[in-house]
């Protein structure tokens, strides 16, 4: 398995979720989404803390998020 970097799995999520940087911003609920900008850029990463509250509002995975597995 090839690794996926974070900005391509969290690209992928939006799309197939139909949700916009400003809604998943809201979702997550501690983060902006000029946050989510810089994610999908490239330019930063999520640290811990983002990462368990994204998997507890989402229900998927760090290990997803992290591109350890393909599987939510």
């Amino acid at each position: 398995m090839k690794k996926r970097e974070f900005k391509d799995i969290l690209r992928e999520y939006l799309k197939e979720n139909a949700l916009t940087q400003m809604k998943f911003a809201e979702l997550v609920g501690t983060i902006k989404q000029s946050q989510v900008s810089e994610w999908l850029n490239g330019k930063a990463k999520p640290g811990y803390e983002l990462l368990k509250q994204m998997s507890k509002t989402t229900g998927i995975t760090a290990d997803y998020w992290l591109g350890l597995t393909d599987e939510y």
